[in-house]
Formats: structure tokens, sequence, C-alpha cells
């Protein structure tokens, strides 16, 4: 009986250990990083950024804005690490495929004028002019959307309709790269294009697929969803 009542008290302390380790994008994305292999892949996106002195720079302006929650989001890093894929260029991270733009995203609940996120990427073309600067606050982007009120920019990210998409990374203080990535960093570096697991919008994705030329860039990317 007493171990009976043991076994007992041990399975209801997981359960409710389980419950508040359930999925939510925040411990998804951090823990996803921990994961062997995918520290190797963290330390990969520190080399491959670093070789790329456009998207360094990049990297640097945006530091020096110090924006809460400031990061560069979307194909800033997706195209980063799909270009060193390309059977080409496994040897070396010399290939950078053009960008369109430069996606900056930052959470400010006090200032949600739309007038400051120009004057931010005015601020920034002063110190990378060649580049295409929009910068969102994402803590108005849900009302865009019709979504409840985002806690952070993890949150907010974790909609976007990609799962390769779903990924930021800005620089800290010691210069080193801070990822941020709801639903993991893996799936990028495995050549997949995927629907997001969490918020699929099917004909969006398929939609976004042919108008991007993603396959015809990265012929080796294979779809998911």
């Amino acid at each position: 009986m007493v171990r009976w009542w043991c076994l007992c008290g041990i399975l209801l302390l997981y359960s409710k250990v389980a419950a508040k380790t359930a999925y939510s994008p925040s411990l998804k994305g951090r823990a996803a990083l921990t994961l062997a292999g995918s520290n190797e892949y963290h330390a990969r996106i520190g080399l491959l950024l670093k070789a790329d002195p456009f998207r360094w720079r990049c990297l640097l302006a945006l530091q020096s804005l110090q924006l809460p929650q400031g990061y560069i989001g979307a194909g800033f890093l997706r195209n980063c690490i799909w270009d060193s894929l390309l059977p080409e260029h496994r040897s070396n991270f010399t290939h950078s495929s053009p960008l369109n733009d430069i996606d900056v995203i930052y959470f400010d609940v006090k200032d949600t004028r739309k007038e400051t996120e120009r004057l931010l990427e005015t601020q920034l073309s002063r110190r990378v002019p060649e580049a295409n600067w929009q910068v969102r606050n994402q803590a108005r982007m849900h009302l865009k959307h019709g979504h409840a009120a985002y806690k952070n920019c993890e949150e907010a990210l974790s909609y976007w309709i990609e799962r390769e998409t779903c990924v930021a990374v800005r620089l800290t203080d010691e210069g080193k790269c801070d990822i941020l990535a709801p639903y993991g960093i893996d799936a990028n570096f495995s050549g997949t294009l995927s629907i997001n697991p969490q918020y699929p919008r099917p004909s969006v994705f398929r939609q976004r697929v042919n108008d991007k030329g993603w396959l015809t860039l990265w012929p080796f990317l294979t779809l998911s969803g």
C-alpha cells in the first residue's frame, strides 16, 4: 500500500510538471536550441552572419538603436541558412542571395505610433543606406491580424506563415548572436519548407511558395504541409 501511494504521488507530481511545461512557443523555441545538434547550428549561424558583411552591418545598426526586444527576422536569417545549404556553397560562406527588405521587429507598448517606426527606419537607413528597412512594433501588430495582444516578440513571430520564417536574430552587448525561434532552428538546416505547425494557413502558405520563388532559388527544399 505504501508503494502504491508513493507511485501515485510521483505520477501526480509528474502530471503537474507536465502541465506547466505544456507547449508554448517560448519554451519550445528556447528548449530546441539546447538540443544536441541545435547548439552546433547556433554556432554555425554566428559564423554565417559574421562572414556576410552586409548582414553583419545590419545587425550592428540595429544594435546601436537598443530597441526593446529588437530583432531582425524572417528572410534575413532564413535565407542565410538556406544559402549555406546550396551544394556549391557548403564549403564556404561567401554566397548571399538578394534580400528584398530587412524586417526589424521590436516590442514597445508605450509607443505604438507608426510614425515612430518610420523614424527608426530613417535612422537605420543612415547607418546602412543600401538596405530596405521595414520596422514593425509587434505590440500593435495583433490589431492588423485580428489576434489577442501579443505578450512579446517571440509570440508575435510564432504566427508567421512558415515554420522556417519564424526566426529572428540580434547581437548582444557582447557581440554574440541571440536567436529567437519559437519552433526551434533545426528545421531551417534540414532543407524543409513547412507550414506553421501551431497556426497553419494552408492557402496563404501555398501562395507564398509560388510568389516567392523559393523552390527555384533553393531547389533542394522539400515542402511539408
